[in-house]
């Protein structure tokens, strides 16, 4: 029967291959299980109910990949959507989180009719590359700066605004363990790096004192403190506008690129020939809209899957082990709840230096793109805000290339989005 219903022959795979590639890309996206629910809860949030929450969505995201698309990839809530709805939208902001819920359903369900209509085509091809490549490494020095913060590895200073912490303290140094780990088995090639980082450290943590032992399994915890806790009503306000555009706008280059990039590497996708990349993206834009009513950040395709793929993972059923497995996380609650700060910190730096070979893929050579871009990344960690980053970025590129008489170079869904952001400082600033 599986092999029937996810056509296993006609992809030259098997039922062994595809579970064995399901756990593998599970092992390397599973960190999300303790980085997740340590972000959110600093709104707020039910840290435990977060935990829930996050394995539900993944698993119900990824269970929909398999089931519409039959493709190979693991969904989970994502890392730099988590950080603006932690950081940006109730941190700085101050909107509560029921709010910034209601901020990620709305964005999934424009999402899900930009999908169905077909404007996110539209949308993908008219946003440049250079500005796409500086979205992702701007995310990624924005995680950065919440990892070196969140260690004490990074202080605040009112002479010099940063400074270096205390490089002795316990947590400055599980964290730079943690990193050395991290990045030492991935460079060996071993699977699941950032999950076993995380456990290291949470582990030597205990061992030393400077954390408590909570268990490994128990039955999950409710997920009543954030179930359907989403205020739809309170993100109308004015104010949520900007917000849901940086959400919107995020998700469709992640999922897009996510998926185009491991669909490619499974030789999902061949030129002229019809492929999935619809129904996938409809999978995405569903669980985002599901994960709100759980009670989590928009939820969206891993770049992790990467490795279920290079270990013969070809369709849905390896998307399925993963969903499943996710399902089992439930029961390691107090674990999860064992994870300090800056054990999940060393994560949270590695995938932003990760996210930082995007820069690579801008063309520095032309100025009227090249500065754009600069100013996206640079303004995201220094605002603490990736909408802030967004803005300076399209707002930049318009005027430069409009001075520079390269108007006809800007694509309306670039000079859209740089409007949009204008009418937000000129008439909404706060």
């Amino acid at each position: 029967m599986l092999e029937r219903f996810f056509q296993l022959r006609e992809h030259g795979t098997t039922v062994r291959t595809e579970i064995l590639a399901g756990i593998t890309t599970f092992l390397t996206m599973s960190y999300i299980i303790f980085v997740n629910p340590e972000i959110l809860s600093s709104t707020g949030m039910d840290k435990s109910a977060v935990f829930v929450a996050t394995c539900l969505a993944a698993a119900l995201g990824t269970l929909i990949m398999a089931l519409l698309a039959n493709w190979p990839i693991g969904m989970a809530p994502g890392m730099g959507l988590n950080a603006f709805f932690a950081f940006t939208v109730v941190g700085a902001l101050g909107y509560s989180w029921q709010q910034a819920l209601g901020a990620v359903f709305i964005s999934g369900v424009i999402f899900l009719i930009l999908t169905l209509t077909g404007v996110r085509s539209w949308l993908i091809d008219g946003i440049p590359k250079s500005l796409r490549s500086a979205i992702a490494a701007g995310i990624g020095l924005f995680l950065a700066i919440i990892a070196l913060g969140s260690s004490g590895i990074v202080v605040s200073n009112p002479a010099t605004k940063v400074a270096l912490g205390d490089l002795t303290s316990a947590p400055a140094l599980f964290a730079i363990l943690g990193f050395f780990i991290i990045a030492a088995l991935d460079a060996l090639k071993i699977k699941g790096a950032i999950l076993i980082g995380i456990l290291v450290v949470t582990i030597l943590s205990m061992l030393t004192g400077n954390s408590q032992f909570q268990g490994v399994f128990s039955a999950p915890p409710s997920l009543a403190p954030t179930f359907f806790q989403l205020d739809i009503i309170g993100a109308l306000h004015t104010g949520f506008i900007h917000v849901i555009l940086v959400l919107v706008l995020v998700e469709v280059f992640d999922a897009t690129g996510t998926m185009i990039g491991v669909a490619k590497r499974a030789n999902l996708i061949q030129e002229g020939k019809p492929n999935r990349l619809g129904r996938a993206l409809m999978a995405d834009s569903t669980a985002i809209v599901a994960g709100s009513f759980l009670g989590t950040s928009s939820t969206t395709a891993y770049v992790e899957s990467a490795s279920g793929v290079q270990a013969g993972g070809r369709t849905g059923l390896t998307a399925l082990t993963v969903a499943v497995l996710f399902l089992l996380a439930l029961f390691l609650a107090p674990l999860a709840g064992s994870v300090p700060a800056y054990a999940t910190a060393p994560a949270l730096l590695y995938v932003a230096g990760l996210m930082l070979r995007e820069i690579t893929e801008i063309d520095w050579s032309e100025i009227t793109e090249a500065t754009p871009a600069a100013l996206t990344a640079i303004i995201m960690p220094f605002t603490y805000s990736i909408a802030n980053g967004l803005a300076f970025g399209f707002i930049s590129y318009v005027v430069l290339k409009a001075v520079t008489g390269k108007f006809r170079q800007i694509h309306m869904a670039t000079l859209l989005v740089a409007v949009l952001f204008v009418i937000k400082y000129a008439f909404f600033p706060n």
